[in-house]
């Protein structure tokens, strides 16, 4: 992942250690998983420095050409090479007792926890970011702003399809908010999930997520009004002049440049399998593998988070009525398979546990779903060092039940802090390793 304008053939290696203020770094890891604004940049100051040193790379590619004199005491400097043990294993007295040493090491693997749930939320974050400057871009800058569009789906796509165990997670209070842009990304997110096990082809996917990603563009084309009004609110005209949104969308689709698989995201996104949704009542046979797919995320997603947020059904309320009331609307393999990765209960859940304690689901292993990570509440435990369980290893804990977050206490809601609005993002490492970094 090379930046415009840096020949590949010049650039070089350092340690992190070597790294100074005023190289020139090219990062070779896709854009959300960094904070930095550019993949390539030269280092201004310390924080700069440290941050860069925080991702903990095995090696720094960087610009001799473009860089400012490596002082010589980076020259000097060791690289620096993986460090296997774990923390809280590392920094436990030599004599401490084998209970010591394991609380410090579930300790160790608690804080890595939080500092990988941090760094998924800042990335969701810069997501939305880009998100929302693509989105003012698109009808200016037209051909750029589809490339750009095409770089972060790329990096995405690549990510989901190429990682061995992508780890779903529901976004906190203060990563998330109430932006139209959250559906668009978590459709595209949620729909990426899945097309690993559909087989979809990296080139499949790629159409099928940047579709996903501007499959409501047609929204911007209808008065506010009209977009944000609860559907039990609005007028029939009303209601028709919102479902106009997809003929708009293809419209500027089509003006922009987008191929005829993205295009067809835009045109049936809201057409079901049993022919009963619009503009065309298309059924399965008629639409495309891509279209399939985002019209069962669509549908989920708008289910957890409707205009009327007082309608909201929890994750797990969402996925039971798709599957008991009307799962003739979907193709059945891209059902089962959302169920199945999502499991019984979907990040955002509100669940109590087997020792009785109430928890929320804050991260789900889409190949281990009945396992998740909870956040549990305790009255002891303040809620910032908030106890962080891995119910995959933590074998003496399992849900019993979810849990309507309107029925937990003040306290515990508070806790908790279950969203009005679900919105989610994802950890390509091994949810396994301790050390694992997103």
């Amino acid at each position: 992942m090379v930046t415009r304008g840096t020949d590949p053939a010049q650039l070089s290696y350092l340690s992190g250690d070597q790294l100074y203020v005023g190289v020139f770094v090219v990062l070779d890891i896709p854009w959300f998983k960094h904070n930095f604004t550019l993949n390539s940049f030269k280092v201004r100051s310390a924080e700069q420095l440290a941050e860069l040193r925080g991702l903990k790379l095995a090696r720094y590619q960087f610009d001799p050409s473009r860089s400012d004199p490596m002082p010589k005491d980076a020259a000097a400097a060791a690289p620096a090479g993986p460090v296997d043990t774990p923390a809280a294993e590392a920094q436990a007295p030599v004599d401490a007792s084998p209970e010591a040493r394991v609380k410090l090491q579930r300790q160790a693997v608690i804080q890595q926890r939080r500092e990988n749930v941090e760094q998924v939320e800042r990335a969701f974050v810069k997501a939305t970011a880009v998100m929302k400057s693509m989105n003012r871009n698109i009808f200016s800058k037209p051909k750029e702003t589809l490339e750009e569009m095409g770089v972060l789906v790329g990096d995405l796509v690549d990510a989901f399809l190429d990682s061995p165990e992508a780890t779903l997670h529901v976004m906190s209070e203060k990563a998330g908010g109430e932006d139209v842009y959250f559906h668009s990304l978590n459709v595209s997110i949620l729909a990426m999930m899945l097309a690993k096990d559909l087989d979809f082809t990296h080139e499949q996917a790629r159409e099928m997520s940047l579709g996903a990603l501007l499959h409501d563009i047609g929204l911007s084309e209808i008065p506010d009004r009209v977009v944000r009004k609860p559907t039990s609110e609005a007028t029939k005209a009303e209601r028709n002049f919102r479902a106009t949104h997809v003929e708009l969308g293809v419209a500027i689709g089509k003006r922009v440049g987008l191929s005829a698989q993205a295009l067809s995201v835009l045109e049936q996104h809201h057409e079901f399998a049993d022919g009963s949704g619009y503009p065309k009542g298309l059924k399965a046979a008629d639409m495309t593998p891509g279209a399939r797919l985002v019209s069962l995320i669509n549908y989920y997603d708008n289910l957890c988070n409707p205009t009327d947020i007082s309608k909201a059904l929890t994750p797990h309320e969402a996925l039971s009525y798709m599957f008991s009331q009307c799962r003739a609307k979907f193709d059945p393999r891209y059902l089962q398979l959302l169920i199945r990765s999502l499991g019984v209960h979907p990040p955002g859940s509100i669940v109590q546990l087997s020792n009785d304690a109430f928890a929320v689901v804050t991260s789900v292993n889409p190949k281990k779903p009945l396992r998740p990570w909870v956040l549990v509440y305790d009255e002891a435990v303040p809620k910032d060092e908030a106890v962080m369980v891995n119910l995959e290893e933590d074998e003496s804990m399992r849900i019993v039940k979810s849990i309507r977050p309107a029925l937990l206490s003040p306290k515990v809601a508070a806790y908790l802090n279950p969203r009005k609005r679900v919105t989610y993002f994802f950890d390509g490492s091994n949810p396994g390793s301790a050390g694992a970094k997103p």
